[in-house]
């Protein structure tokens, strides 16, 4: 195993998709699978010991599941791993939890070998993965949570009207010009690649930009920059490609 493998750890119930996923990855050059674990609880125990690049974890599971277990990991400091759900159930539901629990991606285990292996290198690298067919999706749902009246009785965001005439303008004087027009971009869900054409600029330009709107924000990443947007109204439903 080379020291720059990305290492991954594996994290379902059943025996055989672990297998499926351990052939599919490590047919990769510089990827390797260095665990696996058949629930969440054993999940969390191994990414403490192993502390791998990117842990491919399960939605559902007996016993401890994917989100209880994701937001034990993200929440561990000494953990340093990307965290890619996986699931059968195309639902929304399973989607929003998993990110609100700090997943930085979410893949359907009917996607192709390609799509699993790319979502691996691409958590990775530091970037964060929604699949496009699912991206305006999670958009919408984050809009309706946001506007729900029962999350505002139970003490959770306010409403679109109330949260906007106070976050809105903060968050744009926090940032550039160009800096908010990246982070336009980035809450369609737009790749670094795309969002350089749009703008004219470097990948590289828009990397060091896409860091700098995450800092300024307090955001884990692209995903979580989504999410923002979309609760606090900074950008019009409906405008997420999902190409």
């Amino acid at each position: 195993m080379s020291a720059t493998d990305i290492r991954v750890l594996l994290v379902d119930d059943q025996t055989l998709v672990r297998a499926g996923f351990c052939i599919i990855l490590e047919s990769e050059p510089g990827i390797r699978v260095v665990g696996e674990a058949a629930n969440g609880a054993a999940g969390l125990t191994l990414a403490q010991q192993l502390d791998p690049d990117v842990i491919c974890m399960d939605v559902q599971m007996p016993g401890s599941d994917g989100l209880a277990a994701t937001r034990a990991i993200v929440s561990d400091p000494a953990i340093h791993s990307a965290v890619l759900m996986l699931t059968t159930f195309d639902r929304e539901d399973y989607l929003f939890a998993a990110l609100q629990n700090g997943a930085s991606g979410f893949i359907l285990k009917n996607s192709t070998p390609e799509s699993l292996i790319d979502a691996v290198q691409v958590l990775a690298r530091g970037d964060a993965l929604l699949a496009p067919d699912v991206t305006r999706r999670v958009i919408e749902r984050c809009v309706t949570a946001a506007r729900s009246p029962a999350l505002v009785a139970g003490g959770g965001n306010t409403d679109n009207a109330g949260t906007n005439a106070t976050v809105k303008p903060t968050i744009m004087n926090a940032l550039t010009d160009r800096e908010a027009e990246v982070f336009a971009l980035l809450a369609q869900g737009r790749a670094n690649a795309e969002i350089a054409a749009a703008l004219y600029l470097g990948e590289a330009t828009i990397k060091t930009h896409v860091s700098k709107v995450l800092m300024k924000l307090g955001l884990r990443d692209r995903i979580q920059a989504v999410v923002f947007a979309y609760e606090h109204g900074l950008v019009v439903p409906g405008a997420a490609s999902t190409d």
